[in-house]
């Protein structure tokens, strides 16, 4: 019964914070989902498709890429490298955006959209950003992978909670949300929480891969 003692809590918690972190940004598919909230069109289907396609890639990244490490202890260890100046990076990016005056805006044409073309927007704004790629098969994937694999689906499950919580609240919390998200020192604010906590992140990833 050992498996008992393995840090359930802190690996969902890393998948949730670093989740959180990739996702609550300023872009095409937020400002979607945005504007579906607030014209209430199929607000359930849109955020179901966003959330599950997120947990898929995550889920195909973090077991992917365990699968492709476990062997090969010195990969994991140049990957998790990787990630941790990745992230770095990525939060040096988000301390920079917090000095400059931003805001999500859902810009809508008055054309209501059917249950199809929504899905087809939803699914573009999705699958064909070349960064959902690099953020949830490769990094989360090469992160998550860093655990043992009865671990792994704590880890999943936490940053497919971050797509879940983050898409429900853009999606039915709109109508109250949207004056906040137009409020650039709003932004400000987040980002300088998000680059704080990619670096944290980093931090506690270089550690893992250097001493663990």
């Amino acid at each position: 019964m050992t498996h008992l003692t393995f840090p359930v809590f802190p690996v969902y918690t890393q998948g949730l914070l670093l989740g959180l972190g990739l996702i609550v940004a300023i872009g095409a598919q937020n400002a979607f989902v945005l504007r579906q909230g607030l014209l209430r069109e199929h607000v359930g289907l849109i955020v179901l498709f966003c959330a599950l396609a997120d947990a898929l890639l995550i889920g195909a990244g973090v077991l992917g890429m365990g699968q492709a490490l476990g062997d090969r202890p010195a990969l994991a260890r140049a990957l998790a490298l990787a990630g941790a100046v990745f992230l770095a990076a990525y939060g040096w990016q988000a301390l920079k955006r917090a000095r400059h005056a931003s805001a999500l805006t859902a810009a809508s044409n008055g054309v209501p959209l059917s249950r199809l073309a929504a899905l087809a927007q939803a699914a573009a704004f999705t699958l064909l950003n070349p960064h959902v790629y690099l953020d949830t098969v490769l990094l989360v994937g090469s992160i998550g992978a860093q655990h043992p694999p009865l671990l792994r689906p704590w880890f999943i499950a936490g940053a497919s909670s971050a797509s879940v919580l983050w898409f429900s609240a853009l999606g039915y919390g709109s109508r109250k949300l949207a004056p906040l998200f137009a409020r650039p020192r709003a932004w400000q604010v987040l980002d300088s929480l998000i680059g704080a906590m990619m670096w944290l992140l980093a931090l506690l990833l270089l550690r893992q891969a250097l001493w663990d």
